[in-house]
């Protein structure tokens, strides 16, 4: 944590100069652009398998059909099919694997009163009015929500949500352009996947549980997830064009 704190003072000194007070927040965007920097080869690779997975759709729904009375030949068959296709089904999730590491780092540091047995300076820089350290409780215990710190706060939480639309509308429009294939003819007795529909349903909406997170963790580990999922959401507007 030591090291990590002096990282995050070091970009704080570089930035000083063009930030001031603020120094501190832009190092932390500035450290989450650089993580997201190195974890996109990976989402490009992800971006890649999904555009593949969803050419073998077609595929799967005849294997489906074929196999719909027995599940074992059909998770075989699915495998099979992956590895022909030098498809994995698991690349989607290693971007985010790998950022929880850095995320994690930071929020520990943010709520920690000291590091290495000294007290925690971090804790005193700002991002205009609000300590990097405090919560939006923190904020409406102070001053309300429309007091200095509760001002950035709901600055915060406008992007989180401009974001979330952002995001909730592009989901829509992908799952219209990319519908779920049936996995038999309706008036056969094709299985569906239990609770696809639903969760199809609640996938748009995902987004927006980001404003209940930002709300209850510092505000510094908050802006890591306001600068990822921003940085997410346009990247995956390219890769996935």
């Amino acid at each position: 944590m030591s090291v990590f704190a002096d990282l995050v003072d070091h970009l704080a000194d570089l930035l000083q100069p063009l930030f001031g007070a603020g120094a501190a927040a832009a190092a932390i965007v500035l450290f989450t652009a650089l993580v997201r920097l190195l974890v996109h080869p990976l989402s490009r690779a992800a971006a890649r398998g999904q555009k593949a997975r969803t050419a073998l759709q077609p595929k799967i729904a005849e294997l489906r059909k074929k196999y719909r009375r027995n599940p074992e030949k059909l998770r075989d068959a699915v495998l099979e099919l992956h590895a022909a296709e030098k498809v994995s089904p698991l690349s989607g999730i290693l971007p985010g694997l790998l950022q929880l590491p850095a995320f994690f780092l930071l929020y520990h540091l943010f709520s920690s009163t000291t590091i290495g047995g000294r007290a925690n300076e971090l804790l005193g820089h700002q991002l205009f009015a609000a300590p990097l350290g405090d919560r939006w409780a923190d904020a409406l215990s102070g001053g309300g929500p429309f007091g200095d710190a509760g001002l950035v706060y709901l600055g915060v939480f406008a992007v989180v949500a401009a974001v979330a639309t952002f995001n909730y509308r592009r989901t829509k429009r992908m799952a219209a352009a990319n519908p779920v294939l049936p996995v038999a003819e309706p008036a056969s007795e094709g299985e569906r996947v239990p609770g696809l529909g639903a969760v199809t349903k609640v996938m748009p909406f995902m987004s927006f549980l980001t404003l209940l997170t930002v709300a209850v963790m510092p505000l510094a580990a908050a802006l890591y997830v306001v600068t990822s999922t921003t940085w997410s959401a346009v990247e995956r507007a390219v890769l996935y064009r």
